[in-house]
Order: C-alpha cells, then sequence, then structure tokens
C-alpha cells in the first residue's frame, strides 16, 4: 500500500491501542472504510487512531469491540482503553471497576480511608494532592483518579442502583483528611449514604480487635447472573478474583463481619458524634 504507514506499538500506549486496531482490523478483512461505515465513523477518523494522531474514546473502544467482536475478550479495546486512561491503577483494578458498575450487589471493607464509592470530591481531592506531594503520583494522575471516583458513583444514582454494604474500619472516620470542613462534609454524606433504602453502612471499632477477619481492604461483587468476584489490594499489588468458588469464603468471613460490627444506627451514632467533636 501506497501511503501506509509503519506503526510503532511501544512509542505510547496510544501508538499501541492503534497498531493493535489495524491488526485486527486486517484479520477481519476488513478495510479502514468498511470499518468506519458499521461503526458510524469516517475512513480518516480510523485512520487518525490507528496511527495514534487521534486519541480513542471510551465509546469509540466499546463500538470497536461490538464491531470486531472483541467485547467479550479479556484483551478487549474498553479494556485496553482503561488500563491508558487509569495508568496509575494496580493490576486488576480497571476490569474490576468496569464489573462494579454492572453488579446487582457491592460489599465492600475498607480501612484508613472513605471508600471511593462514598467519596465526597473535596475529600477524594485532598487524598489526590497528598499522593501528588508525596511523590506517588503526578498532577495529571491526580486529576485522573478524582474524575475516576465521579464516574464510579454513577453506580449508585443509576436506574436500578445496587444494593451496597459498606464496612468501615474506625481508622476511616478518624484519620483527618484535608480540614475539618471536608470531614464534616464527609462524615454527612456518610449519614446520608445509610439513609438510602439500599444500603448498609456498619463502623467496625478499634475494639474488634482480632475478631475482624480483614487486615486489608476487600471489595466483593455479586453480578446479576449471581456470580461472585472480589478484588484485594496492597499498596503495591491488587488482585482481581474471578472464580465464585474461590469468592465464597470471603464471603462468608464478610458476613462475619457484619455480624461482629455495631449495627448500622450504632455506627451512624458514632459517626455523627465524631462529626460534632470536629472543630
Amino acid at each position: 500500500m501506497v501511503n501506509r504507514k509503519e506503526l510503532n506499538p511501544e512509542a505510547s500506549p496510544h501508538a499501541a491501542f492503534g497498531a493493535k486496531l489495524r491488526v485486527v482490523r486486517e484479520g477481519l478483512g476488513l478495510t479502514q472504510d468498511q470499518l468506519g461505515n458499521e461503526m458510524g465513523y469516517t475512513c480518516g477518523h480510523i485512520s487518525s487512531v490507528e496511527t495514534g494522531r487521534k486519541v480513542p474514546t471510551l465509546r469509540f473502544a466499546r463500538q470497536l469491540d461490538q464491531a470486531l467482536r472483541t467485547a467479550h475478550a479479556e484483551d478487549s479495546f474498553e479494556r485496553q482503553w482503561r488500563e491508558i486512561r487509569h495508568g496509575s491503577l494496580l493490576e486488576g483494578a480497571t476490569e474490576y471497576m468496569g464489573c462494579e458498575a454492572r453488579a446487582a450487589e457491592i460489599r465492600l471493607y475498607e480501612v484508613g480511608v472513605i471508600p471511593g464509592l462514598l467519596q465526597t470530591q473535596e475529600y477524594a481531592v485532598a487524598l489526590a494532592e497528598g499522593a501528588v506531594q508525596r511523590g506517588a503520583i503526578t498532577p495529571e494522575q491526580a486529576d485522573e483518579r478524582v474524575r475516576m471516583i465521579t464516574e464510579r458513583q454513577v453506580v449508585l444514582s443509576r436506574k436500578s442502583p445496587p444494593t451496597v454494604f459498606v464496612v468501615l474500619d474506625e481508622s476511616c472516620i478518624r484519620r483527618p483528611v484535608g480540614g475539618s470542613k471536608i470531614m464534616k462534609e464527609q462524615a454527612e454524606l456518610l449519614r446520608e449514604f445509610a439513609a438510602r433504602a439500599n444500603t448498609m453502612l456498619q463502623v467496625a471499632p478499634f475494639e474488634m480487635g482480632v475478631r475482624r477477619p480483614f487486615n486489608l481492604p476487600i471489595y466483593i461483587l455479586t453480578m446479576p447472573d449471581r456470580g461472585l468476584m472480589s478484588y484485594a489490594e496492597s499498596s503495591q499489588q491488587g488482585h482481581l478474583e474471578r472464580e465464585t468458588s474461590a469468592v465464597l469464603p470471603v464471603l462468608g468471613a464478610y458476613h462475619q463481619l457484619q455480624a461482629e460490627a455495631p449495627s448500622q444506627a450504632a455506627s451512624v451514632a458514632m459517626i455523627s458524634k465524631l462529626r460534632k467533636g470536629i472543630s
């Protein structure tokens, strides 16, 4: 081909996306015109993405998966797009968040910080800015983290929202993040979350000691087909467990945690008392 540009997938994440697009497209015997017509894009748009001149959008990646029959593949274009966009996340986190958006039930246990699904924007910004100051992430990654949290929270207001169970270690509500105004607003959001019909909020107090079954954050999803998956991470590693049989013991431990923790009413009272004491 006279005008065929050689691609270098190692040049950048977007270049790798474009190079993969060309390989899959040509493997199916499609021209850029044919693919563009099927997706509703021009030939020039397809060419610009393939050569890395145009950054793909989430909508574009999803349409690619439909047109090229890669929607359910482990290396789908949507998954690659999310890995590009959330490059500072640990392994498994992007796939977890994609599943979280479709889950029928969400169960989570968090230590040290309020989980992203329940963070106010100001709280999220304060955390991100702290990570930048420590040199853990770049300012651009900080902005992306805050946007990502806003996107994740959409699941709570979707047409058929999931049932959400949350257990917070007491350290989550006691650790100062930002100023007193931010902490008061965050406490108020937790109380509002607990008041919803499809949620349950509990605080695991320090005195639970060894009766607490988890030492690290854990997230458990029940999908619409009743399949289970869990996600756990440390400071350096993330692990997504997709086998229901392996998640069942974790789910059992979570039920134990809920049984041992104070009721929602007692937990909300603890949060309210703490809020009043913030100066």
